[in-house]
């Protein structure tokens, strides 16, 4: 199955809870990816980061229940990428200066890795080097 993109943790909690917050061109490229039968990958450190997030009350419980849920079905576009060696050796192509928040730079080194777009808002991905969409 052919990945063509990575969703960081908004975009993925937003695609799975259909939220407007989901940008036009955002929920175009995941839709499109859909009716090719291609997946959007969701770095596992997303999964890390709603568990943090919901212990500081700024997301609720179901936010990880209900990704996890759509990750587990083979249907489902998004699929979960584990952070692996590759991943971490292309994360030292991302500058630390332009993304800072660590699981933004793993989830930008996973589309590096991978050769594919990140989909977010994120203003410090979109105005890095790394391909973005939004």
């Amino acid at each position: 199955m052919k990945i063509t993109g990575v969703a960081d943790t908004h975009t993925a909690l937003w695609h799975v809870f259909d939220d407007a917050r989901l940008s036009k061109r955002a929920k175009t490229f995941i839709d499109e990816a859909t009716i090719a039968a291609h997946k959007i990958a969701v770095s596992v450190i997303s999964l890390a980061e709603i568990v943090y997030l919901i212990e500081k009350k700024r997301l609720p419980e179901a936010a990880y229940d209900e990704l996890r849920r759509a990750l587990a079905d083979p249907e489902d576009i998004l699929q979960e990428i584990p952070l692996t060696y590759d991943v971490v050796e292309a994360m030292r192509s991302v500058p630390r200066e332009a993304i800072p928040d660590m699981p933004d730079r793993i989830v930008a080194a996973t589309a590096i890795y991978l050769r594919v777009p990140v989909i977010s808002r994120d203003g410090r991905i979109r105005a890095s080097t790394v391909e973005t969409v939004w």
